[in-house]
């Protein structure tokens, strides 16, 4: 069932309009729109999670966009992301995880 979603440019100005209310699935885009990781994160740690991926986080992911994907709950959001991976395969996804 789709939920609300939203894009914003990948920084922390764009990562602070998200809504942190919700689980999402997220997607941290190319400039060209491809998929370069697909995670999710746990209501109320969103911006978080999102900003450990920017340069200098722990878990640095290249990328010009971010999109989430709210959910009612993280299993939903888990079970979204893994047939996203499955189906596009991001290049920084190690094994399909």
């Amino acid at each position: 069932m789709a939920r609300s979603r939203k894009t914003v440019p990948n920084n922390k100005s764009g990562i602070e309009k998200l809504p942190n209310n919700k689980p999402v699935k997220y997607t941290i885009k190319t400039d060209s729109g491809k998929p370069n990781y697909i995670g999710t994160a746990k209501k109320g740690r969103v911006k978080e999670r999102l900003k450990e991926h920017l340069p200098g986080g722990k878990d640095y992911v290249p990328g010009s966009k971010v999109k989430i994907e709210q959910h009612t709950s993280i299993r939903e959001a888990q079970k979204s992301e893994s047939r996203s991976i499955k189906r596009s395969q991001p290049k920084y996804n190690k094994n399909g995880k």
